[in-house]
C-alpha cells in the first residue's frame, strides 16, 4: 500500500536498455499519490543506466526479468540484500506504452502493492 505524500514508497522500475518496459512503468506510475517513481536500465546503453544510487534509493524494485535481477546482483554485489525485489516478467515483445503492456504492468504492481488507483481514474 502506497505511504502518506511525506513517506512516499519508492519505486524502481528496471529493464535492458530503459525505453520499452521500465520507461513505460515509470510513466504509469508517476504522479500518483504515496508513490515516488524512477527507472533504469542494466545495459551501458540504456536510456538511464542503473547504479548503485538507484538500488539505495528504492524501496521496491520491480525488474522486468529473472535476468535483470542476476545482472543487478552481479553489478552491485550486497546492495540488494534489504530490498524487496520483484521480478514479474514482462516480456520484451511490446512495443512503447502499448495498452497490452500498459496493463501487464498496472496487474503486477497491484499484486504487490495493492489498489493503487484513485477513484476518478
Amino acid at each position: 500500500m502506497p505511504r502518506s505524500d511525506s513517506f512516499a514508497t519508492k519505486l524502481l522500475f528496471v529493464c535492458s536498455r530503459n525505453w520499452m518496459r521500465s520507461l513505460p512503468a515509470e510513466k504509469i506510475f508517476t504522479g500518483i499519490p504515496g508513490f515516488e517513481v524512477r527507472s533504469a536500465g542494466t545495459q551501458p546503453q540504456a536510456r538511464i543506466v542503473i547504479t548503485e544510487g538507484h538500488i539505495r534509493w528504492a524501496d521496491i524494485i520491480f525488474v522486468m526479468e529473472k535476468a535483470h535481477l542476476n545482472r543487478l546482483r552481479q553489478d552491485f554485489p550486497g546492495a540488494l540484500d534489504s530490498k524487496r525485489v520483484i521480478a514479474p516478467h514482462v516480456p520484451d515483445e511490446y512495443q512503447f506504452m502499448q495498452p497490452e503492456l500498459i496493463e501487464e504492468l498496472e496487474t503486477h504492481v497491484a499484486l504487490h502493492l495493492g489498489p493503487w488507483r484513485t477513484t476518478s481514474s
